[in-house]
């Protein structure tokens, strides 16, 4: 599970699921590139990282903007020299309601996904190691009439894994994908607030309980390290 030497790009790293992503990567030896909209968040991450002895540096960007995403790889080897690690966490803010509202900007994500993989892979290629982490969910496997257009979204980033797997597997690149179920974040905190949607999550849950962000955070050490 030692990260020591490794650097890691992490979208979506400056709460819920990405802020353990990096908290806990930073503490198994990781330098940690947080990114995320907004830099103020970002940079409060860094600096609890940094509290606790490890090396983080910040960089904002917006995954619609191609070449927002692109100045955040610059930047990661501008401060640390390479990048090891790519976590694409982040996702566009979920549309609720009926597929015939839907705009086509629900989709950025994948789209984001497979610009980041494009960027940082040729040099995992040349070096012949790297890991590639994109967060899904486990709505990618269900359907639904309120949040359809994430599901959609999340079902693409599992057939875009499989495919990059295959593709950049013989440059000896891992290439997963962790599918949580309900987290405790922000982002899904409409469906946790609520006692009805919460209560029927605890109750089918082996634990009786909804996911923590550590839950997660844990898995892609695992999956970004020669453990995994």
């Amino acid at each position: 599970f030692d990260l020591t030497g490794k650097v890691a790009v992490v979208t979506g790293g400056s709460r819920g699921i990405g802020r353990s992503i990096c908290e806990q990567m930073a503490a198994h030896g990781a330098k940690v590139v947080v990114s995320s909209r907004k830099l103020p968040a970002c940079e409060e991450v860094v600096a609890g990282i940094k509290a606790k002895g490890g090396q983080a540096v910040a960089v904002a960007a917006n995954i619609s903007d191609k070449a927002q995403l692109e100045n955040l790889v610059a930047e990661a080897r501008k401060a640390y020299g390479r990048i090891d690690i790519l976590v694409c966490n982040a996702a566009a803010n979920p549309y609720f309601g009926p597929l015939t509202g839907l705009k086509d900007d629900v989709f950025h994500n994948v789209l984001s996904n497979l610009w980041l993989m494009n960027a940082v892979g040729p040099e995992m290629a040349e070096r012949r190691d790297g890991a590639v982490i994109i967060v899904s969910s486990i709505g990618a496997l269900v359907g639904s009439a309120h949040i359809a257009a994430y599901n959609m979204s999340k079902a693409a980033d599992l057939s875009l894994v499989k495919s990059l797997a295959m593709e950049w597997g013989r440059h000896n690149i891992r290439i997963n994908a962790i599918a949580p179920g309900l987290i405790k974040t922000d982002f899904a905190r409409a469906l946790w607030d609520n006692p009805q949607i919460r209560s029927a999550q605890e109750n089918k849950a082996a634990l009786k309980r909804i996911g923590e962000p550590d839950d997660i955070g844990g898995v892609a050490v695992f999956l970004a390290s020669k453990a995994g």
